[in-house]
């Protein structure tokens, strides 16, 4: 499981532009599986992904993202298997 931490590098007006293409591009994650969560942070200095996939094919992945191809935001991802969760929760852990 990757958890990638967005940080947008332009303005929010210009993030704002992109962020119909960006909506449904999550929504194309969800539908093929590899999404389990999003949002963004408060302060809306980025955002919050939380994927399942190998590494290389989240990275390929966000790279599609048109926040990532319209270059307004940069991606630091940590890689982590989970081995608690809350109930209800059960199926996310490894």
């Amino acid at each position: 499981m990757i958890v990638a931490i967005l940080t947008y590098k332009a303005p929010l007006e210009t993030v704002d532009l992109h962020r119909p293409a960006h909506i449904e591009w999550l929504r194309e994650r969800y539908a093929d599986g590899s999404m389990l969560a999003s949002g963004r942070q408060t302060p809306p200095t980025g955002g919050v992904l939380l994927l399942r996939g190998a590494r290389a094919e989240v990275e390929a992945l966000l790279a599609a993202d048109p926040f990532a191809v319209h270059g307004v935001a940069d991606y630091a991802l940590s890689e982590f298997t989970p081995t608690m969760t809350a109930p209800g929760l059960e199926a996310l852990a490894g």
